[in-house]
């Protein structure tokens, strides 16, 4: 026979004061997970509260290939204005952008990333496609001409302008932002120059599922 504490069945049974506090903790959880949820994704860029509809330029890619940028319609579109001849602004967005698509993971097969070019008459389909494949491959090269790529700067508010240093030696001034298109076609979001590609990765997951 145990001569030691005399049994009680109370010392099986969860205390009185742990059942309020165990529903408080399930309750504060519910809360935060369901204010997670219905929380507005807060984008990187520029949302435009009005999308519009992406203008469709025609561009020459690499063999000559030509395309529209209506032929990525079901895909989300990150667009770039660049040259290969750029020595910074350019080399640093195109890592952004392969950084981007390393990001997406599996759903970079639902993204495009396409740089057209601002020197047209220097940027053949051929040294695009070099210039790319030295860089990620991913990224689609265009060459549109110059009234078409003039004309589709002034459609995404695009400004460049040749500024010569030399008789023969030149740069092109130009901005620098990137364009989230989505796969309805619509101009989304306006990216700054050098937003964390972690950051574009994101919002490129949301507009994929919205």
């Amino acid at each position: 026979m145990n001569a030691g504490k005399p049994f009680s069945i109370r010392q099986f049974l969860t205390p009185h004061w742990l059942l309020p506090l165990a529903g408080l903790v399930v309750g504060l959880t519910a809360v935060i997970l369901l204010s997670s949820i219905l929380r507005p994704h807060t984008f990187a860029g520029t949302l435009l509260q009005s999308p519009q509809s992406a203008y469709d330029f025609t561009g020459r890619g690499p063999q000559g290939a030509v395309y529209r940028l209506s032929d990525f319609r079901g895909k989300a579109v990150l667009l770039f204005f660049g040259y290969t001849s750029c020595p910074d602004i350019c080399p640093t967005t195109l890592q952004t952008l392969s950084k981007t698509l390393d990001r997406l993971g599996d759903r970079s097969a639902d993204v495009q990333a396409v740089m057209i070019s601002v020197d047209p008459e220097k940027d053949t389909p051929q040294r695009l496609a070099a210039y790319l494949n030295h860089i990620d491959g991913r990224i689609l090269g265009l060459n549109a001409g110059l009234e078409e790529t003039a004309n589709a700067a002034m459609q995404y508010g695009v400004f460049y302008e040749k500024r010569y240093f030399s008789e023969t030696g030149y740069l092109v001034d130009h901005t620098a932002t990137i364009l989230l298109i989505d796969p309805q076609g619509f101009l989304r979001v306006v990216y700054p120059y050098q937003t964390n590609a972690a950051a574009i990765a994101a919002d490129v997951k949301y507009i994929l599922k919205h």
